[in-house]
């Protein structure tokens, strides 16, 4: 080494004696030299303390860094000078302090590793500073708990009570949201589909008895506030009033965000039922004469609901008797081609009209529907398929392929009976 070169180094002490070097290479990779008190070192740091005992231990200690921890390496060397008390707050950002962790680490600074891992346990991090944290802590043993606590997967007991608690804040169960409660109430419900699609211990936690009760009782009770407020809507004396539609809407969107989690959550069959069972109620609510150029947005919103439901039971998702199902289709079949062409209507007599059924709903609702007709008895598809080519909406949705499939299945059944009957026949005369 160029004595002559330490001609200036830095000071990271104070203006008692300092008698070790120690040589970093700075940013630019030139070689820098900080004075520093032996009894410093060897008081705070193991590795320092084995380095000037050795036999014939130079004054000049060099530290291999790069451009990258630098910073530092000059940080750990002033927190060595620095009173306990003062440590923490000296260290200003979850960057300086992981850095000044891993070097604390290596050159064995227990009580510089314990306030940085004190101050990292503390304060906020930014997504990517967990990451840097967690792959940099990960190898570090019990001294790095406190830290990995704030991370570790918790408990299925834990894991469940948060679940039912955004469960009950998204469903309104446990009363009416606080003020600005419909922003908190929405974060719950995206906080819960999130849950279900992305915690791999959750469906351990959904199969769990009390966790359904919760999430029936809330479907129940989004249903009954649904049709009372419906009702009560019809007593308004102005039916215009925005208010009154905006918590129809809401119970409606509560239903509607239901449809996305209760199957991920093997539920689906809770609502169809549900839906079901107010579905006539409901209907007779909404073709009541007072709003048939009234809300446009709730009639378009039943059928996106529906679609769903239909959905569920023509692809058979969702399994019922098929009288049930045979109500189903009868209550809602005549509701989708009535409002279908008014809302195509309304649409190419006003500009910007907002509601209508798009392309892949009608797709969808159409699939469904054909699928669900064929699922059912013979005689019932045939009263759907009479009610169908009376109606004067026959061509949505288009019923044409399920009747060609009936008509095919009503001749093969027809010759497999003849068949039948004549080898009976046949039997019985070689008697």
């Amino acid at each position: 080494m160029d004595k002559a070169a330490i001609n200036n180094p830095c000071r990271v002490g104070g203006q008692g004696r300092n008698d070790t070097i120690i040589c970093l290479k700075n940013k630019e990779g030139r070689p820098e030299w900080f004075y520093s008190l032996s009894s410093i070192l060897t008081d705070k740091s193991k590795y320092f303390a084995h380095q000037l005992s050795r036999p014939n231990a130079s004054n000049l200690i060099e530290l291999q860094c790069s451009e990258f921890n630098y910073d530092h390496h000059v940080k750990l060397l002033r927190l060595l000078y620095l009173p306990a008390h003062l440590i923490l707050e000296s260290l200003d950002s979850v960057k300086s302090a992981l850095g000044v962790l891993e070097l604390a680490v290596s050159f064995q600074c227990e009580e510089i590793i314990g306030y940085c891992i004190q101050y990292l346990e503390a304060v906020p991090w930014e997504d990517k500073e967990e990451e840097d944290i967690l792959k940099a802590i990960s190898k570090m043993g019990p001294v790095a708990m406190p830290v990995l606590a704030r991370i570790q997967p918790v408990d299925l007991t834990a894991t469940k009570n948060v679940f039912m608690s955004a469960v009950r804040f998204a469903m309104s169960i446990n009363g009416p949201c606080p003020p600005f409660g419909d922003e908190l109430k929405t974060s719950a419900q995206e906080q819960v589909e999130y849950m279900l699609g992305e915690d791999e211990d959750l469906p351990l936690v959904t199969a769990d008895d009390e966790v359904r009760s919760v999430v029936r009782t809330g479907l129940s009770r989004i249903c009954k506030c649904f049709e009372q407020e419906l009702s009560s809507f019809l007593l308004e004396s102005n039916l215009a009033s925005d208010t009154a539609e905006a918590k129809i809407m809401h119970c409606l969107s509560d239903l509607e965000w239901m449809c996305n989690i209760l199957p991920k959550m093997d539920l689906m069959k809770d609502f169809v039922s549900n839906w079901a069972e107010i579905s006539a109620n409901v209907l007779g609510l909404v073709e009541d004469q007072k709003l048939d150029s009234l809300m446009w947005g709730l009639k378009t919103k039943l059928i996106e609901v529906t679609a769903k439901v239909l959905d569920a039971v023509g692809y058979g998702s969702v399994i019922l008797p098929a009288p049930c199902r045979v109500t189903l289709l009868k209550t809602w079949l005549p509701y989708i081609r009535k409002i279908k062409p008014l809302l195509d209507s309304k649409s190419n007599e006003e500009n910007g009209f907002p509601y209508k059924m798009d392309e892949d709903l009608c797709q969808s609702i159409e699939g469904a529907i054909v699928s669900l007709v064929l699922s059912l008895p013979s005689n019932d598809q045939a009263d759907i398929f009479a009610d169908w080519m009376k109606a004067d909406q026959v061509q949505y949705p288009d019923l044409s392929e399920a009747f060609e499939v009936w008509c095919f299945r009503t001749k093969s059944a027809k010759r497999r009976l003849m068949e039948g009957l004549n080898k009976v026949g046949n039997a019985t005369i070689s008697l």
